[in-house]
């Protein structure tokens, strides 16, 4: 009982980064301050369930010592809930460009690669908390092939900056930099909570070979 309630906690904390990408994104997409102040706010909710959770998860460990299965749920939840925790900061990367918005904004081929990266940001990581939810490790397989779309919008965005030209080409080339190297993190956290799935659905720690940093 107590792992399927860490399992369905964990549910609700992707609702709530899910909830911080999208609002970040209309951020990036409008530069609202309010909102951005809202994300800002709402962050501290997510570190306090980063906290809660995983004091479960080392209170489990040393009172079930848990096995098999049961052992690799709480493992990978313990690395999910960083995941999760690290997304939201993401997110707070993206809306702290806020009052720079208008340089995102002043180049319309790389403001429109930025919006595509963050749609597919958001799609990848819903995909991943569909498969957490159900447990389907079908789904979770597509993720890492679906992240190729978000390197090669990444790839797109990099030679689109090196064409900016003009007297605010400097401070448009590094805002923008920066917001699309928060989405791409997002994508790459993403396709790794559906690793450490994987590992637990399978217990192949082979799937686990593309850890990233923080």
């Amino acid at each position: 009982m107590e792992l399927e309630q860490l399992r369905l906690q964990i549910e609700v904390m992707a609702l709530k980064v899910d909830e911080a990408l999208q609002r970040s994104t209309q951020v990036l997409l409008t530069g609202d301050l309010e909102l951005a102040n809202e994300v800002l706010a709402a962050d501290d909710e997510i570190d306090d369930m980063l906290v809660s959770l995983s004091e479960r998860c080392y209170d489990l460990l040393g009172r079930q010592s848990p096995v098999a299965s049961d052992l690799r749920l709480v493992v990978s939840v313990i690395r999910i809930l960083g995941d999760l925790e690290r997304t939201g900061d993401l997110c707070l990367r993206i809306v702290k460009l806020a009052p720079d918005q208008h340089l995102l904004a002043a180049n319309t081929e790389t403001f429109n690669i930025l919006r595509d990266m963050a749609q597919e940001a958001i799609e990848l990581f819903r995909t991943t908390a569909r498969a957490w939810s159900t447990r389907d490790l079908k789904l979770a397989k597509t993720l890492e092939q679906r992240d190729n779309a978000m390197d090669e919008y990444n790839r797109k965005l990099t030679d689109a900056i090196m064409r900016i030209t003009g007297p605010y080409a400097v401070p448009i080339a590094v805002t923008t930099l920066l917001a699309g190297r928060a989405l791409e993190r997002i994508a790459d956290h993403s396709v790794m909570i559906g690793e450490r799935l994987r590992y637990m659905l399978t217990g192949d720690i082979g799937v686990l070979s593309k850890e990233i940093g923080p």
